[in-house]
């Protein structure tokens, strides 16, 4: 996980239109503002909605798609020319020049239709992001062993270092993408055994620790977000994923005592950080404990990604290897009990011992039994 002082750069270019990144002197002052931050200790951007940072110069119109209208009540065009234009990446390269210099890190808002064109984010010889978000990520939405072990495959195999997002302010929070309605929190900890043992770096959007639910408004009145405003009802906008954080039970879930810009919903009085801090068994310190296995064990942190039992249709299993040590992750993505023989055969280890399980989650030898949405860890054994 990263850590530091970081800042998002917003590109305010678009209000004042002279501020023109073709502009050599525009583009200059802007390397030199990054290289201000960096030295007074920034650790590095996160660059949002990078792939629009320029629009043709002739401000010509986006071919029509289809008949219609978005969510912003506008036509369906094909972003032909306002969305990673060719200029985009020469930015990005002088960008990365500037935070080689303070060995700063350059994380990327990177929407992108498959993993080719998440490649080009990272540049020929990676000169460009270092962590190119990987979107196609939040894409796989339901709970899936094989849509996830080739979407992990794909960005595994790419240039750079895999950045895994399961949820943001622009997306309905995984909790209720991925959950059942019954058993949410038990799924809440899957999601989280999943993106944080992955080779690669996750970016955890707040409250998905606590198991933060999607909460829109239920009026037009209330919509404080202008997509909601514009498309209301079809399309009730981002509020819902970007209430206030639920610190305890207190009123406005200890966020503010003033009026917060949009409201605290119910569930702050069952999902908050007091009262999952005093639960061994919630969400939060199953984030906590996953996070301290993945900070002291250098396979979670450096290893190969290798995938096990790729034909099982209910269990993600797969290994992260880094020299001579080795952990398991074997994933229960059904409703149903399930027991597996691992794979290990070829891979010189016979067992796992566990370092971490869900309820009645368990292994013996090379033999996994897992509860419905069960998780296993477990070091390998020669």
């Amino acid at each position: 996980m990263l850590s530091g002082c970081w800042l998002s750069c917003h590109y305010f270019y678009a209000e004042q239109p002279d501020l023109n990144w073709r502009n050599p002197a525009v583009k200059d002052t802007m390397f030199d503002l990054t290289r201000w931050w960096y030295k007074r200790g920034v650790a590095g951007f996160r660059l949002d909605a990078v792939d629009t940072l320029f629009e043709d110069p002739e401000l010509r119109d986006n071919p029509i798609l289809r008949p219609g209208k978005n969510h912003f009540g506008d036509p369906i065009e094909e972003d032909k020319y306002n969305t990673e234009l060719p200029e985009v990446h020469d930015v990005l390269r002088g960008l990365r020049k500037v935070a080689d210099e303070s060995n700063a890190v350059l994380i990327g808002e990177t929407w992108t239709a498959d993993v080719a064109g998440l490649k080009r984010y990272y540049g020929e010889g990676n000169n460009e992001l270092q962590l190119p978000m990987d979107f196609l990520f939040t894409m796989v939405n339901k709970l899936s062993p094989a849509e996830f072990r080739k979407q992990i495959a794909a960005v595994d195999a790419a240039s750079g270092w895999p950045t895994f997002v399961i949820s943001n302010h622009d997306i309905a929070r995984s909790y209720d993408r991925y959950g059942d309605g019954e058993r949410n929190d038990q799924i809440a900890k899957l999601m989280a055994a999943l993106y944080l043992t992955l080779r690669g770096t996750p970016i955890m959007y707040y409250g998905e620790e606590i198991g933060m639910k999607t909460t829109p408004p239920t009026r037009k009145e209330d919509v404080k977000d202008p997509i909601g405003r514009t498309g209301w009802p079809e399309e009730k906008g981002r509020d819902g994923e970007r209430t206030p954080m639920q610190w305890d039970s207190s009123d406005n879930a200890g966020f503010s005592k003033g009026t917060p810009w949009l409201p605290v919903p119910p569930t702050y009085k069952t999902h908050n950080v007091a009262d999952e801090s005093k639960d061994s068994n919630s969400v939060l310190e199953f984030y906590k404990t996953v996070l301290k296995l993945r900070h002291k064990n250098r396979a979670l942190l450096d290893g190969n990604y290798t995938t096990l039992n790729e034909s099982d249709a209910n269990v993600f299993s797969y290994l992260r290897v880094y020299k001579d040590r080795g952990v398991v992750v074997t994933l229960n993505m059904s409703d149903t009990p399930q027991n597996v023989k691992l794979e290990l055969k070829g891979k010189g280890v016979a067992s796992a011992k566990s370092l971490l399980a869900t309820g009645k989650s368990g292994a013996k030898g090379d033999e996994v039994s897992l509860e419905p949405y069960g998780v296993f860890i477990g070091e390998l054994r020669k």
